[in-house]
């Protein structure tokens, strides 16, 4: 069983080598697909130099978002499994039996990393706690699930659903987009415990009360127009 570990990058230069590093450590059979989403910070030119065997490098000549950077590595996958991994030192990849297990397993399709179940995590920003748990709570009235953390950044999902579902979101919305749609398929959906090491804007975290607002929009657009 091979993993497929997508990773997007945009302007993770304190952090790009570490991650990879981890990632390159993890004991499973995977290939990891970087996509480096037009960084300005010298993380482009970084990978550009890399030349580890085991790394797919794509670029985007434009900065795109999130979303689009998740798409041009799907495209690239020729793993059984997906697994999103965000570049910078978030979500440990010693997780990864945990994440895949339900799916080894047979017991699951797609399997979520709940910052929310009881794994050890920073403690941080109070309002990104209840911007977190209002959007989960919405997206899960709309889809009739029971998610503790749907804008997780860790979700693994068994390569053949990609074929049967067409990501529109460029940005932030892929988290709600994503889940909408495999609700719709009716997947098995678990959720497992992962630990969490959330940075601070200082140490470069990127996400801001305006992409809580797009988030939101986006779980009502595809409840509406899925």
């Amino acid at each position: 069983m091979k993993l497929s570990v997508v990773i997007p990058v945009y302007n993770e230069i304190s952090t790009i080598e570490e991650i990879l590093n981890r990632v390159r450590s993890a004991p499973q059979d995977k290939e990891i697909i970087v996509i480096d989403d037009a960084s300005t910070d010298g993380t482009r030119e970084w990978l550009e130099k890399l030349t580890v065997e085991d790394v797919k490098v794509l670029f985007h000549s434009q900065n795109k978002g999130k979303g689009a950077a998740l798409r041009t590595g799907f495209e690239q996958a020729t793993g059984n499994i997906v697994i999103i991994q965000d570049a910078d030192l978030e979500y440990d990849p010693r997780d990864y039996d945990c994440l895949i297990g339900p799916i080894l397993d047979g017991r699951a399709d797609v399997v979520f990393g709940s910052r929310f179940l009881g794994g050890p995590h920073r403690v941080l920003f109070f309002w990104h706690y209840v911007g977190n748990r209002v959007l989960t709570l919405l997206s899960n009235m709309f889809t009739n699930l029971n998610l503790t953390d749907m804008e997780t950044g860790y979700k693994a999902f068994r390569a053949p659903l990609l074929q049967k579902i067409s990501i529109k979101s460029s940005r932030f919305g892929f988290e709600p987009e994503i889940t909408a749609k495999f609700a719709k398929l009716k997947c098995r959906m678990y959720e497992v415990p992962i630990s969490y090491s959330g940075r601070g804007y200082q140490e470069g975290k990127k996400i801001t009360w305006r992409d809580g607002l797009a988030a939101l929009f986006h779980v009502i657009r595809f409840k509406l127009f899925n």
